[in-house]
């Protein structure tokens, strides 16, 4: 059996469904100071299952573009319309960002003492500039470009260049005002780049002179969404059988996971630098895990367990936000008997903190949480709504 090369990939909107509910089970837990070691980052150096989340993201969003565009990159007549199209996604995503870092885009405790604007001001005053959905979408208009704009052969060519060249700037250019290049958190040249260009006012957190969605690591994040592309690729080809798509995938994807442990020795496999060890061994991967789905659903057939993760799928972005803003709403929201007290935090300790141990209260939000907004995605996807950006 082959699949056809235009039929869209069930297994690939399982992969990135799978994906998305991930991301919102580890960034929603009942208690940050109690979870359990495989759904935390990793302090710096190393890789836990949680860092595999966002690279996996990015890897699908290579994969995505090659079945989006393909098609009509063959007719350069065409080039025009998307590449505008890619111009204005890549602009949603980048206000959607904005708006999720300045949300709710006022500080409540200012707003007597000084109004509202002038409140909404002083967000913007410190506003975080990047972040997990600024690389999103400034990686995605820039690997797109590249798709529509260059040969397979180039594409590779580029993705060997960029990881090559990160290594070489992160580990040989000196820092100004620290000494030779390092790979500390506060130190490094990714680091002082972000300092220079946003100032320390628009990263991560206040407490921190860093951010993990730096400027210089967008290097290595476009060869991420490069990696998928040529998956992609590959996997649109149509003078190959599935045996040997799948067979190459997980070659590849094992050889791409044993390179980055073995680049890793020199220059540590971390995801707040998004190294060149970590592009290749998550997205090799990622390139394994596809090709197992891929075998199991779209060339055998195994579809019945599927419908939950293509409804997170379908609207990923829109439940990506919207799960971000929900969570921050019901933060800054106190509740009447104890203004010390969140209602997300008063929901943990009425419902879930006495009937369960501190780790696996927390886990238990965290679920509760995803099955939330499983509802509100399977609603939408029943009734045959995507909400697109």
């Amino acid at each position: 059996m082959t699949v056809q090369p235009n039929k869209r990939l069930l297994s690939l909107d399982v992969f990135r469904g799978a994906t998305v509910a991930a991301m919102i089970l580890v960034n929603n837990p009942g208690d940050w100071d109690h979870i359990y070691p495989p759904l935390e980052h990793s302090a710096w150096n190393g890789c836990t299952p949680t860092d595999l989340i966002f690279p996996f993201f990015l890897f699908i969003v290579g994969v995505s573009i090659v079945f989006a565009m393909e098609a009509k990159k063959a007719d350069p007549a065409q080039h025009k319309s998307l590449l505008l199209n890619l111009l204005r996604r890549t602009l949603v995503l980048a206000l959607l960002a904005l708006g999720m870092s300045g949300f709710p885009y006022f500080k409540p405790a200012n707003v007597q003492s000084i109004g509202v604007f002038q409140s909404f001001l002083s967000v913007l005053q410190t506003i975080r500039i990047p972040g997990v959905l600024m690389r999103i979408a400034i990686s995605f208009g820039i690997a797109g470009f590249i798709y529509l704009k260059t040969t397979r052969k180039t594409q590779l060519w580029l993705f060997g260049i960029f990881l090559v060249t990160y290594y070489v700037l992160m580990t040989f250019v000196p820092v100004p005002g620290f000494g030779p290049a390092n790979l500390d958190a506060q130190t490094n040249l990714g680091a002082w780049i972000d300092r220079s260009v946003f100032t320390t006012a628009h990263l991560w957190k206040s407490s921190v002179t860093w951010d993990p969605e730096g400027l210089l690591g967008t290097i290595t994040a476009v060869a991420t969404v490069l990696f998928g592309i040529q998956v992609g690729t590959w996997l649109k080809r149509k003078d190959r059988d599935d045996v040997t798509k799948v067979a190459w995938m997980f070659t590849i994807g094992v050889a791409a996971a044993i390179a980055g442990k073995i680049w890793g020795l020199f220059f540590p496999i971390n995801k707040a630098l998004w190294t060149s060890s970590f592009v290749l061994y998550t997205g090799g991967l990622a390139t394994v895990f596809l090709a197992i789905s891929y075998w199991l659903i779209d060339v055998q057939g195994y579809k019945k367990f599927t419908a939950p993760f293509v409804a997170f799928g379908t609207n990923a972005i829109f439940v990506f936000v919207a799960s971000g803003i929900v969570a921050r709403s019901m933060n800054m929201i106190k509740v009447h008997d104890d203004k010390e007290i969140s209602l997300s935090g008063h929901l943990f300790n009425t419902f879930f903190k006495p009937l369960f141990s501190p780790v696996n209260a927390s886990l238990a939000y965290a679920i509760i949480t995803v099955l939330f907004w499983f509802i509100i995605v399977w609603i939408l996807y029943k009734r045959k709504i995507i909400i697109k950006v």
